[in-house]
């Protein structure tokens, strides 16, 4: 406990310290003050049963400092534990045992075993806390090792001083259990099993004995954390029917192995815990290929995450954001929660094709979702990924909008592509992290988007988007459609953009010969031709508003290039 801090203690688990097995308890029973090295104790108003100390009741509002006290059948102790021994350090007898040695030991008193391992669920799956935890495991281990006088559930930190989480002994009345620092840092620091003997019991008289208290004590690590090993600890005396004969070595692997056993279990469980925390974060971000080759490439059921590591790479950015936001916020100013549950619903739609499309989904910014592809494996298939992501969320909610009654109905999209150098990578730690791009691209791939409302159209590219998937989208994939040479406003760089556009005969009325006239009559904008160009974009479909943006120009000018024409329009603003 920290100094100078108060704990409550109840049935709640929002408690500082929870006690959910005593029934006797309230949700808040009572409150511990530390100050320096006195715990002083104060029953809460509302405790509906009484906390007894040295036979006494506890009044509420009194301030007490007990060593020990009584409430339904749990009894607490307060006790300054240290890290030292109640044995001597230096041992008698030190056996050590291997994995493979342990494995081929065959299992004494199976049935009392098997009982107490029935109880490792409770253990793994109904703890609040490391405490509790500690608290049932050592339960677990006196209910399996008959012979066991007392046990700890023990560790190292940083200073590679022991913590001890729990202990228990037998006998409470016969004090704190003070496990042995230097048994435990045996343990862990050659991560094997270890017993140490201190006495041989026919050799020292009872008078020793009963001053070291405990003869023999082994501790088996457990590899719960890199930063916290852990160690179960138990021990016992000499003169216990358990080491009569001098059969200590054999005898003694049996308790070990079960105890290895146990831990093995609640090891397995705490890595597992910790791979399926990390993958339910993950998969937020990253697609289901990305996370079978973190797991594939893992060990001791850990996840790869150097390969999430931040780097630089060629990357492809789809940029997707949400149409008619600002109008329906404005419309659902009395359901602003309706309207949250519509926005998250779209945005729902946009992440899953991009995760579908093996892209990792980076930042939600309000209404708009960026994916990116190239991450955390190079591929040249990356702009290709994003084109066909792109046009099935433009598929989708085209979709959407001809099923009448559909919340997301009223939703448009505009999407932005963009190929190119930046740093792709994870920020934070596993289990509050954040998978992002950072680069020039990512800007550009968020101005490509904004343009989709001038040029009215639902997908833009840039130029390194635009001629991969001239050469490698099929036909039956999607097609491109040049749209116009432009200078982004507070850009130096003329972009080259172009629009995405479905199959012939899916989500679009254009045909082949089509999207080429249009080409056409953009070229001749471009050249200055400006009559031409009017006669060929003004042939288009009129459900094709893409020409709508160049016409406009065209007229304004009475079908006339500028005298100092260069090709290039000049947007007045983002």
């Amino acid at each position: 406990m920290e100094n100078r801090r108060s704990y409550t203690v109840g049935r709640e688990q929002q408690c500082d310290l929870p006690v959910i097995w005593e029934p006797q308890l309230s949700r808040q029973h009572f409150s511990l003050k530390v100050e320096r090295e006195t715990v002083t104790l104060s029953v809460s108003e509302g405790a509906q049963n009484p906390v007894f100390h040295q036979g006494e009741q506890i009044q509420p509002g009194t301030h007490v400092a007990p060593e020990k006290f009584v409430v339904g059948k749990t009894a607490f102790y307060l006790n300054k534990i240290s890290p030292t021994s109640n044995s001597p350090d230096a041992p008698f007898q030190e056996l050590t045992f291997s994995n493979q040695e342990l494995q081929k030991v065959e299992f004494a008193d199976a049935d009392r075993r098997l009982e107490a391992l029935a109880r490792l669920p409770e253990v793994i799956n109904e703890s609040a806390s490391k405490e509790e935890s500690a608290s049932k495991l050592i339960s677990v281990i006196l209910a399996g090792i008959r012979h066991s006088e007392a046990a700890a559930v023990v560790s190292l930190d940083s200073n590679r001083q022991m913590d001890i989480h729990a202990w228990e002994r037998r006998n409470e009345t016969e004090g704190v259990f003070k496990p042995s620092a230097r048994l435990l840092r045996d343990a862990i620091d050659g991560k094997r099993s270890v017993l140490h003997v201190w006495e041989n019991s026919n050799e020292v008289g009872q008078q020793y004995t009963m001053a070291a208290e405990f003869d023999w004590a082994f501790c088996v690590p457990i590899q719960v954390s890199e930063r916290e090993p852990w160690g179960i600890y138990v021990a016992g005396q000499l003169d216990t029917p358990f080491l009569e004969g001098g059969h200590l070595r054999q005898n003694i692997q049996s308790d070990v192995r079960f105890a290895q056993l146990v831990g093995e279990v609640i090891s397995s469980s705490q890595r597992m815990n910790r791979m399926e925390g990390q993958l339910s974060v993950l998969r937020r971000f990253l697609s289901p290929p990305i996370l079978r080759a973190l797991e594939d490439t893992g060990h001791n059921h850990e996840l790869n995450i150097d390969l999430l590591k931040p780097r630089e790479c060629d990357v492809t950015v789809l940029f997707c954001d949400l149409r008619g936001f600002s109008h329906r916020a404005e419309e659902s100013a009395d359901d602003l929660t309706g309207l949250l549950d519509r926005v998250n619903g779209a945005l729902e739609v946009m992440s899953s094709e991009i995760l579908d499309h093996g892209g990792v989904t980076g930042d939600f910014l309000g209404d708009a979702v960026l994916g990116f592809w190239g991450w955390p494996f190079s591929s040249e298939d990356a702009p290709l990924k994003a084109c066909r992501a792109a046009l099935s969320i433009r598929h989708e909610f085209t979709r959407i909008q001809q099923e009448d009654g559909h919340p997301l109905q009223d939703f448009q999209v505009g999407i932005g592509i963009a190929h190119g150098r930046a740093v792709a990578g994870q920020i934070g730690t596993s289990g509050r992290m954040a998978v992002t791009v950072f680069g020039p691209v990512v800007n550009l791939a968020s101005r490509l988007e904004g343009m989709t409302k001038k040029l009215r159209v639902p997908i833009v590219m840039d130029e390194a988007t635009t001629q991969i998937a001239r050469e490698r989208l099929s036909e039956g994939e999607g097609r491109v459609r040049k749209l116009a040479r432009v200078l982004p406003y507070g850009l130096e760089n003329i972009l080259n953009v172009s629009e995405l556009v479905p199959p012939a005969g899916e989500d679009s009325e254009l045909s082949d010969d089509q999207i080429r006239v249009y080409e056409n009559g953009v070229e001749q904008f471009m050249n200055g031709d400006w009559e031409e160009a009017y006669r060929l974009l003004h042939s288009m479909p009129s459900s094709d508003q893409a020409q709508d943006f160049l016409l406009a120009i065209i007229t304004q000018n009475n079908r006339r290039a500028p005298a100092n024409w260069r090709g290039v329009i000049e947007l007045p603003n983002k």
